[in-house]
């Protein structure tokens, strides 16, 4: 390769008559691109409109100002809406503090309530049974006071009377008197009483 020969370089400084600068076409179009006053384009005469028009509103309409106050109004109601929100939500939580703990005291005292009726009623019902049970032995030591005293009165009237007689009188006595359906009926009127 090293054998191949070398290409001819061409150097030509004419110019291409089909390609055109940016000089041609400003000397075509009439060297401008629209009126100037001042030397300045009409885009700039735009800007430069804009920032008088922005400078006397903020010195001379104190526009500024009142956007100021307009927005400082607007911040101070804000805040004080947060302000009132954060009070409702903090006046929110407490009720709902309150009534949880009510709801809690609620349900401890429905407790207690229960505890103590249930110990109330253990109370009356041993009481009851107690009541009975005094009730009964004193019946009983009633009917055997009153089977002493008629035995007693037996024995009295057996001294006196022929043994016989005074055993039939005792029998019929205690028959009459002090039969298992007398001492039930007893027994029955004293737990009425109660």
């Amino acid at each position: 390769m090293s054998n191949a020969p070398e290409a001819p370089q061409f150097t030509t400084d004419l110019q291409d008559p089909y390609v055109t600068t940016t000089e041609d076409r400003s000397h075509e179009e009439g060297g401008h691109h629209g009126p100037t006053a001042l030397g300045l384009q009409p885009f700039q005469w735009v800007s430069v409109s804009m920032l008088l028009l922005i400078l006397i509103a903020v010195f001379v309409g104190k526009v500024h100002k009142i956007i100021g106050g307009g927005l400082d109004g607007k911040i101070a109601t804000i805040r004080t809406q947060l302000d009132e929100a954060k009070q409702l939500r903090a006046e929110a939580e407490a009720l709902r503090n309150e009534y949880a703990a009510k709801i809690a005291n609620a349900e401890k005292d429905a407790e207690a309530m229960l505890v103590t009726a249930q110990h109330e009623a253990d109370a009356i019902v041993a009481k009851a049974a107690r009541d009975t049970e005094e009730v009964i032995a004193r019946r009983q030591r009633m009917a055997e006071d009153k089977i002493a005293a008629a035995e007693r009165s037996v024995v009295e009237e057996l001294r006196n009377r022929a043994a016989t007689a005074a055993a039939s009188a005792a029998r019929d006595l205690i028959a009459e008197r002090h039969d298992a359906n007398a001492d039930r009926k007893l027994v029955d009127d004293v737990i009425a009483a109660i």
